[in-house]
């Protein structure tokens, strides 16, 4: 990791979860990491933290909401101004409601395309293009997908919620191909995992918090640090290494 440290990533969705982990993780290990969400505060109190711990790197909070296009570009904007630009993106954020095919509400069918798909896609091209004007070659852009994204789940609410991630899966193999056209040794990598510990679950099911928990119990999950381990391997695998697809589960999910 040494060839990272000082240099600049942006994590998406960092307040809580995987994101929050990834963050803390990578300011651990000297990073710059701006931390984007729209629950800024959250993300201060873990700079603040990480700041207390003596960690090398530092966190810098952002305000985003990755639902609008103009947040973002405004985001990556503040980025160049203040930290010259992106080295890493790590596209974490994403959401599911439970909302089936043939009686969901458009309204939510279209936020989780908007932030699991074009906030993804938006940042990845804007990340691109950072590296690009910097002369950046070695960057990496690493998509946090899920399971969702390779198997589709046997539930009616998480249907459209899959689409979404078999989008990423997509998305991430033809983001590979198209770095490699442009002649770049920038790295693209997808981790996808099944059941975390998290609220994700509880935001998903937010009218059930009972059947959220029994998500959770029913097993021994991936823990957050689960994947933000799978991320430092990833950004630590030597720079002609590319790992394309990480995926992973709790060795007693039945996928």
């Amino acid at each position: 990791m040494e060839r990272w440290e000082g240099r600049v990533v942006l994590v998406t969705g960092a307040s809580v979860g995987i994101g929050s982990a990834v963050a803390r993780t990578l300011v651990q290990h000297g990073m710059k990491v701006v931390g984007c969400a729209r629950s800024v505060d959250k993300v201060e109190r873990l700079a603040a933290e990480c700041q207390s711990a003596g960690y090398r790197g530092t966190l810098f909070p952002y305000k985003c909401d990755l639902s609008n296009e103009e947040e973002i570009l405004s985001m990556f904007s503040a980025i160049r101004i203040l930290h010259d630009g992106v080295d890493v993106c790590i596209n974490n954020a994403g959401l599911a409601h439970c909302e089936p095919l043939l009686c969901g509400k458009t309204d939510a069918w279209r936020n989780m395309i908007d932030v699991n798909v074009l906030a993804l896609s938006i940042c990845t091209r804007e990340a691109f293009k950072s590296m690009q004007e910097r002369h950046i070659d070695d960057g990496h852009i690493i998509n946090i997908n899920s399971m969702a994204g390779h198997r589709m789940f046997p539930s009616a609410d998480e249907h459209f919620y899959c689409a979404t991630k078999y989008a990423v899966t997509a998305l991430t193999e033809g983001l590979r191909q198209e770095l490699r056209e442009a002649k770049t040794h920038i790295r693209a990598t997808c981790i996808s995992p099944g059941i975390v510990e998290t609220e994700f679950a509880f935001r998903h099911h937010n009218t059930d918090p009972e059947r959220a928990a029994a998500a959770y119990e029913s097993i021994k999950c991936l823990k957050a640090k689960d994947i933000a381990n799978a991320v430092m391997y990833v950004l630590s695998a030597p720079a002609h290494v590319e790992i394309a697809d990480i995926q992973m589960w709790p060795l007693e999910q039945v996928l």
